[in-house]
């Protein structure tokens, strides 16, 4: 199961990764050989975002019709052709389509891993094997720092995807030729109605927002903004700015391990995903805060907090399980997926849009954009933090109601209800006009 089925899947949700976190990497070179200003990067790196939303509910409907196996390795096919297509690319246009079509084909990169090991693992191993795929997976992001820095000094931007193409079309082969085939369920036909009771519900709505909000302004952080927030706002170097994004992505590689075991840790003992969730969402604004800001601290440590943010699914998707039976979940992690990767497109191509309102001074854009640009994103992960802890505010002001209206003569009651009663026994029925 470990090298037919485990391995091939994670080599698609690797490529994913690699593929979401490569454009921070070589933004610059972008830039300087084609000419592309701020919104110009922001929608080409956004737009992988964009379309990767847009068919995830498709993409779960073929998956559980013709199985992981086959919508893989069809899909990785077409990751492959946009790669080959962006090394080859000339002018802005075909660079958009190629990403695009990067999107599309990493789309159900996840999906089919969680998928395949549903399949084929044993239930009560699971949760550990899906942590250890999204480990393994989020080294994608790894790679997309200084491994992938290494080999652009010798094959240049487009060399490094005509790579890229290469290990596309080799993992869809390795998937199509190792992974056995699964029987094919029968799909119900009511598709509509159980997405009609996914977004209908209120608890879904409750943690959407802030889930949505806040991984994925940190994917976007770390896919493009955070190089240039790093060269820019802080004049690191190149150099040292590679190496703080190698750290990132070695957080959000061990943020999904770190999230998923304390996760279970804390609900043996009674609290649940949803309020560590919560917990680190506060985290995530605060390390936020403190970049906007220039908090007298290492600013690598709030960087590192994000990266691990980035890793949060972990704990969404979990909460967002306890909130519906079994045969929904999928759906129910897909249409969250909508959002997280629709809001990601939006502050990427937003934080573009806001940064070009400044003129570019002495090569670069002035520290206010950036921090008016992250600041916005904040305003709304605050407002959807306020709307997730609404219920337990309004909880708590109930109690503490209740707690200081309460009679402070508690022996009146009592007496109040004897004498009631006794009128009771004196009270003739015949004057009832019944």
């Amino acid at each position: 199961m470990i090298g037919c089925v485990f391995l091939p899947f994670v080599a698609g949700y690797y490529l994913s990764y690699l593929f979401r976190t490569i454009n921070t990497l070589i933004s610059g070179q972008l830039s300087a050989d084609l000419g592309l200003d701020a919104a110009n990067l922001g929608l080409l790196t956004s737009v992988y975002f964009l379309v990767f939303a847009g068919v995830q509910i498709p993409i779960g409907t073929l998956l559980d019709r013709f199985g992981p196996r086959r919508v893989q390795s069809v899909l990785l096919m077409i990751a492959g052709g946009g790669a080959a297509l962006f090394g080859a690319s000339t002018g802005f246009l075909e660079l958009l389509v190629a990403r695009a079509m990067i999107g599309i084909g990493v789309s159900a990169a996840a999906m089919a891993g969680l998928k395949a090991i549903v399949t084929w693992f044993p239930r009560e191993r699971i949760a550990l094997v899906n942590g250890y795929m999204m480990m393994f997976g989020a080294l994608g992001a790894v790679t997309a720092t200084t491994p992938a820095q290494w080999l652009l000094e010798y094959t240049g931007w487009r060399g490094l995807f005509e790579l890229l193409a290469f290990a596309s079309f080799a993992s869809a082969l390795l998937i199509f030729w190792t992974v056995p085939e699964a029987a094919r369920p029968r799909v119900s036909q009511p598709t509509a109605i159980e997405l009609s009771a996914i977004y209908t519900d209120r608890r879904f709505w409750r943690i959407a927002p802030l889930s949505a909000s806040c991984i994925g302004s940190a994917w976007s952080l770390q896919a493009l903004w955070a190089a240039p927030w790093m060269t820019n706002v802080e004049g690191v170097s190149r150099e040292s700015s590679i190496t703080r994004l190698f750290i990132m992505a070695l957080g959000t590689s061990g943020g999904a391990l770190l999230l998923g075991a304390l996760s279970d840790w804390l609900g043996r003992r009674g609290i649940g995903s949803e309020a560590l969730f919560g917990a680190v969402t506060v985290l995530f604004v605060g390390a936020e805060l403190a970049l906007i800001l220039r908090a007298p601290l290492p600013s690598l440590l709030p960087w590192i907090v994000i990266s691990i943010v980035g890793a949060a699914t972990v704990l969404s998707y979990a909460t967002v399980a306890e909130y519906f039976p079994r045969e929904l979940t999928g759906r129910a992690n897909a249409g969250l997926n909508v959002l997280h990767f629709g809001w990601c497109f939006i502050v990427q191509y937003g934080t573009g849009l806001v940064l070009d309102q400044w003129s570019v001074q002495e090569g670069h854009y002035p520290i206010i954009a950036y921090q008016v640009a992250f600041a916005s994103a904040v305003g709304v992960q605050v407002l959807a933090l306020g709307w997730f802890i609404f219920p337990w505010l309004d909880s708590l002001g109930g109690r503490l109601a209740k707690f200081f209206l309460r009679d402070p003569e508690p022996n009146r009651a009592p007496v109040e209800a004897s004498a009631t009663s006794a009128e009771a026994d004196v009270f003739e029925p015949e004057d009832v006009d019944w």
